[in-house]
């Protein structure tokens, strides 16, 4: 019996070695190109495996991205949470800073976010996984904002969050005499502005 179950673990262990190969070929594949030119078999030949290996574990592209966009965002997200839950005043902050940090460090998942965003299109189902996180990250900043005490309407403050911390990543995306770290300095810069300026609003909506 027990040499049944070291099997049936080994078996596991293996299918999910192969899972993370997939996906760590697709998440370069949907770095590096627009969303709608990623298909099985350049995700397949970047990995290494046969085209129908991966059919066994994905049905298509689009449940890659969705895999492997998840799996590479949620540490920041879980962070994120665990920073506005333990905070008195919702630590916008630290949240922003964390957020450009992170998608400043791990640029390929920005790319991914950003090719979906101009040229993507994924089914009802796939649009719908997407959307929940969408949602937990919005929900979460509505929190934010409700320990910061903000007057308003909560979703839209949320919303213009959002876009604005995308925006500074995106525009302020290379220099040609700027290191990494001094591009990342400068974001993190305009982003301690923006939750300077969020601070204020809140401060005089509450007095």
């Amino acid at each position: 019996m027990k040499k049944d179950i070291t099997l049936s673990e080994l078996k596991e262990s293996e299918k999910n070695a192969r899972r993370k190969i997939i996906v760590d070929a697709a998440e370069k594949e949907f770095t590096t190109k627009p969303f709608k030119r990623v298909n099985m078999r350049d995700i397949a030949r970047r990995a290494g495996i046969s085209p129908a290996l991966i059919y066994r574990h994905f049905p298509d592209q689009q449940s890659l991205f969705v895999e492997a966009f998840v799996q590479g965002i949620s540490e920041i997200f879980e962070e994120i949470y665990r920073k506005i839950d333990q905070s008195e005043d919702g630590a916008i902050g630290d949240v922003i800073e964390d957020f450009i940090d992170f998608f400043t460090r791990n640029d390929q998942y920005f790319r991914m976010m950003m090719n979906f965003f101009l040229d993507g299109s994924v089914d009802h189902d796939l649009f719908d996984k997407l959307n929940v996180l969408e949602r937990k990250l919005l929900d979460t900043f509505d929190a934010m904002f409700r320990k910061l005490k903000i007057e308003g309407n909560i979703r839209f403050h949320s919303h213009t969050l959002f876009a604005a911390l995308t925006g500074i990543i995106a525009t302020f995306r290379s220099h040609p005499v700027k290191s990494d770290e001094e591009i990342l300095r400068h974001r993190k810069r305009i982003a301690a502005n923006l939750a300077k300026i969020f601070a204020e609003y809140a401060s005089h909506s509450g007095a």
